[in-house]
């Protein structure tokens, strides 16, 4: 005769399930990086480009006096910058 499952046990199964289950947020999925080629003067190690992107958002950040609440706009601003450098530099 089968066990009857307790609440207990119920929340134990639901919490072994919730930790095999893959978390999709975009931030925290393994892939290869993309990356630029360095300028000419630049070290020459290539920089994965959300990495870039990270480290131009946060000096709008920085110019804007690091006022809070523009996360998103410097994200997308940076994004824009890397993006389009990075187009520029594939079509030469």
């Amino acid at each position: 005769m089968a066990k009857k499952r307790t609440k207990a046990d119920r929340l134990q199964r639901q919490t072994e399930q919730q930790e095999k289950k893959v978390d999709r947020r975009p931030e925290e999925i393994e892939k290869k990086p993309s990356t630029l080629a360095p300028k000419s003067d630049e070290l020459s190690v290539l920089i994965p480009i959300e990495q870039q992107i990270r480290k131009r958002a946060y000096e709008l950040y920085e110019q804007r006096g690091r006022t809070d609440g523009h996360e998103l706009d410097d994200w997308l601003q940076a994004e824009c910058e890397i993006k389009g450098t990075q187009a520029n530099a594939a079509t030469a």
